[in-house]
C-alpha cells in the first residue's frame, strides 16, 4: 500500500491500525493521520456517515467476530507500528486482539487504549462519559456561575484535551521509545488521569493560596472583571482577557473609562461594582462595533463567535483555519510544521471503501 500513498507530514511511513470506536479514538486517529500516518481505520458493519474524524483514514469494514477477520488484522499489526482501540477492558482480548495477540506477531507495536476511567480501578469496567470522567477531577466542580449546577463544558476537556491528545502524545513517545530498543509498549491513557494532568495548575495555584475551590471566586473563572464575558448591545458577547496591566490600560482606553471611575482591579471587594461597570458599557454597543474598536490591539478583547460565524474572521481566513469539502467544514490539521507542509485538501472515504484493496494487498504478500 506504501507505493501508492502520496500522504507526506513528519509521520508519513508510519502505519497506525485503529479499531474505530466513538469519539477520542477516531479523534486521535484523525490526528495522526493529519501528521502523515498511513491510518488504516476498522470499522465494523453498520458504520455511519461521513465526519470530520475520518479523513486522511484508509476504511475497512469487517466483522470482529469472523476469524478470517481476526487474522487479517493480526496480519496488518505485523506490518504497523501503532495500533489504537477504545474498547471497555478485555473485550480487545476476547476478540483474540489484545496486546499479547498483537506482540506476539510484532513485538514492535506500540499499542494503544483509550478509555474513561482506565484499565484499573474499581469503575474501569462501568460505563461512563465525559461529563463523568472530569467530574472526578475537580474540573467539572470549576466551572460555571457559583449558584447553578456547573454546565457541562462540551466534550473538549474530557474525551479530546484528556482523552485524544494524551494517547497521541502516548503513542508517539512509545513509537519514539520502540525505534531505539526494538520492544513496543502498551499506553495506558485514560481520560480521567489525563482530566488531573490538565488540572495541574491548578493545584499549584491552590498551593500558593491564590485559588479557591468556591466556584466563580477566582481570577480565571469568571470573578475578574478583567477575565470574563460581556454581553453587548444586540444580544451577543465580548471576550476579555486583559490580566496584565499593561492590557488592562488598553482596555480602559478601548472602552473610555477613566482608570480611576474603575478603581483598584485587583481588590476582589470592588469586582462586583467593576463588573456592573463593564457589563453596562459593554451594552452600549454591538458587538461587531466593539470588535473593530479592539481588533488589533494589545487589550485581549474578541468577538465570541459560535462555530459558524469563526469561518468568516479574517485571522481565521489568513492562517486557512477552515475548509469546505463536499459541504463538510474541515479544521486545518494542527501543529504546523515548517520542513514538512501537512495536507491542506482533507478527503474522507466512504465506510468500506478501502476493504477489498487492504485485504488485496494483504494476499499478495504471501
Amino acid at each position: 500500500m506504501n507505493g501508492t500513498d502520496t500522504k507526506r507530514g513528519p509521520l508519513a511511513g508510519r502505519r497506525v491500525i485503529e479499531l474505530a470506536g466513538i469519539g477520542p479514538g477516531p479523534y486521535c486517529g484523525q490526528l495522526l493521520a493529519d501528521l502523515g500516518a498511513e491510518v488504516i481505520a476498522i470499522s465494523r458493519p453498520g458504520a455511519g456517515a461521513e465526519r470530520v474524524d475520518a479523513r486522511g483514514k484508509k476504511s475497512v469494514v469487517l466483522d470482529l467476530k469472523q476469524a478470517e477477520s481476526k487474522d487479517a488484522i493480526l496480519r496488518l499489526v505485523e506490518r504497523s507500528d501503532v495500533l489504537i482501540e477504545g474498547y471497555r477492558p478485555g473485550v480487545a482480548e476476547r476478540l483474540g486482539l489484545g496486546p499479547e495477540d498483537c506482540h506476539a506477531r510484532n513485538p514492535k507495536l506500540v499499542y494503544g487504549r483509550m478509555t474513561g476511567w482506565g484499565q484499573t480501578g474499581p469503575l474501569a469496567h462501568t460505563a461512563g462519559h465525559d461529563i463523568n470522567y472530569i467530574s472526578i477531577t475537580g474540573a467539572l466542580h470549576a466551572i460555571g456561575p457559583e449558584n447553578a449546577p456547573p454546565p457541562p463544558p462540551l466534550n473538549l476537556i474530557g474525551d479530546f484535551g484528556a482523552g485524544s491528545l494524551f494517547l497521541a502524545m502516548g503513542v508517539l513517545a512509545g513509537v519514539i521509545s520502540a525505534d531505539k530498543t526494538g520492544q513496543g509498549d502498551v499506553v495506558d491513557a485514560a481520560i480521567v488521569d489525563g482530566t488531573h494532568s490538565l488540572m495541574g495548575i491548578f493545584h499549584s495555584l491552590d498551593h500558593e493560596g491564590i485559588w479557591s475551590p468556591k466556584r466563580a471566586s477566582n481570577v480565571l473563572d469568571g470573578a475578574a472583571p478583567y477575565y470574563r464575558c460581556y454581553e453587548t448591545a444586540d444580544g451577543k458577547f465580548m471576550a476579555v482577557g486583559a490580566i496584565e496591566p499593561q492590557f488592562f490600560v488598553e482596555l480602559l482606553s478601548g472602552l473610555q473609562i477613566p482608570p480611576e471611575t474603575f478603581g483598584d482591579r485587583d481588590d476582589p471587594v470592588q469586582w462586583p461594582r467593576q463588573n456592573k461597570l463593564l457589563e453596562e458599557t459593554f451594552r452600549q454597543r454591538n458587538r461587531d462595533e466593539w470588535s473593530g474598536i479592539f481588533f488589533g490591539t494589545d487589550a485581549c478583547v474578541s468577538p465570541v463567535l459560535d462555530y459558524r460565524e469563526a469561518q468568516q474572521h479574517p485571522h481565521n481566513i489568513a492562517r486557512h483555519a477552515l475548509t469546505q469539502r463536499n459541504g463538510l467544514t474541515h479544521p486545518h490539521a494542527s501543529p504546523r510544521f515548517a520542513n514538512n507542509p501537512l495536507s491542506e485538501a482533507p478527503t474522507t472515504a466512504p465506510p468500506g471503501s478501502d476493504t477489498k484493496d487492504v485485504l488485496k494487498w494483504l494476499r499478495d504478500l504471501n
